[in-house]
């Protein structure tokens, strides 16, 4: 790849001399992996980049180095120009004083900024990778060889971090530049499991409804009787009664909770403010069940409209407000909802094509964080971390998303819990149909 800039030519950052099949395992390194650039594959990149550089390559080079001495940002010849920005993943250039000198569409789309405010910030205060890596990251520059890790946390200013791999190498051409490439991995296992949950939750849902039927109508005839032996008793038998009644009552209305749940109708989709949905959940919660709690607002206020269900909506955020005022126990503590734009996040269908769902709200607490024996497990149904809880709540939520063509996940820690629900925005001006399509088996991009 040639990029136009005052010194050396440029090669391809993504070409195949740092991944190489004679690439040497040099071992481990605080965890990290390091591996070195195999003299084959170098010396393939090396001898063929000059046969890429023609005459329009070097007025290319000529253009960039008048723009480069302005500030702006770096001129790409116009096919380097088309992969940098087609790669799918996020990739930062960073130079030697580890600042960002260039990012591409995806990595504006991951940090929510873009690259004229990026350029020449400090890349770890951008990229928030824990543990850290920059020492790493040095070491390969100094080393002249590329640096895998996976399986990372890797975040950004104001959101949650994503699993992800990380990749960096060298630019090929220009020894004061690094490469680096992320490769988010957690939302794609999450959108499996997400899958698989609702299928479980269809069969278990199912079951319980067939179950549901069956109960309730003994559970009447108890009832009753124990009404009627009640009349003739006193003191601690009559006491027997009265728990017989009300055990009796409180599995009617769990097993009511269970036939809610398989009957909840499609959504019924139409243009909504999703502030409005939040408001209104927000004034019932501070009224009611989360009135020892303090509320914190944070919603953009250029959000665009959102495609759902402004009821149904309502029940999930309500639910997620629910849960966390009731985990932080009668000391209260804090809850921030918050809205925000992410124009990157993708649902993508079995063939091929894709589906926008940028609109993000996240319900953020401060208290204890969900058990880690029901971590991986908390959207699935009779899942409950409370003593007495039926275990819907959450299961009920995930449904509802779904329907939704939406996406939720939920990163927690103590002091820390976020859940994130991602939807897709109103029709836009002169498109046609609905926004919230049908959609096959999907998978995230």
């Amino acid at each position: 790849m040639t990029r136009s800039k005052t010194g050396p030519t440029d090669t391809d950052p993504t070409g195949t001399g740092a991944t190489g099949a004679g690439a040497t395992d040099t071992g481990p390194t605080n965890g990290l992996t390091q591996t070195s650039v195999s003299a084959v594959g170098a010396n393939t990149d090396t001898d063929t980049a000059p046969e890429t550089t023609s005459t329009g390559s070097k007025q290319a080079n000529q253009t960039g180095q008048a723009n480069q001495g302005a500030g702006d940002r770096p001129v790409w010849p116009a096919q380097d120009a088309a992969l940098w920005a087609s790669l799918p993943i996020p990739a930062f250039l960073i130079d030697a004083a580890n600042t960002i000198y260039d990012v591409n569409s995806a990595a504006e789309g991951f940090l929510n900024t873009s690259q004229k405010t990026l350029r020449g910030l400090p890349v770890w205060d951008q990229v928030v990778v824990a543990p850290s890596i920059a020492a790493a990251v040095d070491r390969a520059r100094s080393n002249g060889t590329p640096l895998f890790v996976n399986d990372i946390d890797v975040g950004a200013r104001g959101r949650a971090p994503l699993q992800c791999n990380v990749q960096v190498t060298r630019l090929q051409g220009d020894g004061d530049l690094m490469l680096m490439l992320l490769s988010p991995r957690e939302l794609a296992a999450r959108m499996t499991q997400n899958h698989s949950a609702k299928s479980a939750a269809q069969s278990a849902i199912g079951m319980a409804e067939m179950l549901a039927h069956e109960i309730k109508n003994p559970l009447a005839g108890i009832t009753g009787a124990a009404q009627l032996l009640s009349m003739g008793l006193s003191g601690s038998d009559l006491e027997l009664t009265d728990l017989i009644v009300s055990e009796s009552r409180r599995i009617v209305k769990l097993l009511e909770q269970v036939e809610q749940f398989g009957n909840l109708s499609p959504p019924a989709f139409r243009e909504l403010n999703l502030h409005d949905v939040l408001d209104r959940a927000r004034r019932s919660a501070v009224l009611g069940f989360g009135a020892h709690m303090t509320i914190i607002e944070d919603y953009d206020p250029s959000l665009p409209m959102a495609w759902g269900d402004a009821d149904q909506l309502l029940q999930v955020v309500m639910n997620l407000l629910k849960n966390a005022s009731e985990a932080a126990g009668e000391a209260g503590g804090t809850i921030r909802i918050r809205s925000y734009y992410e124009h990157s996040f993708r649902l993508r269908r079995s063939d091929g094509s894709g589906k926008l769902l940028p609109l993000q709200i996240e319900i953020r607490d401060d208290g204890p964080g969900l058990p880690d024996a029901i971590r991986d497990d908390v959207f699935d149904p009779f899942v409950s971390g409370r003593e007495n809880g039926t275990g819907l709540g959450l299961a009920l939520v995930s449904k509802i998303i779904a329907d939704h063509q939406g996406w939720i996940s939920v990163s927690s820690e103590p002091g820390n819990t976020v859940f994130r629900l991602s939807l897709s925005r109103g029709p836009q001006p002169g498109s046609r149909g609905q926004s919230a399509d049908p959609l096959s088996p999907t998978q995230l991009e």
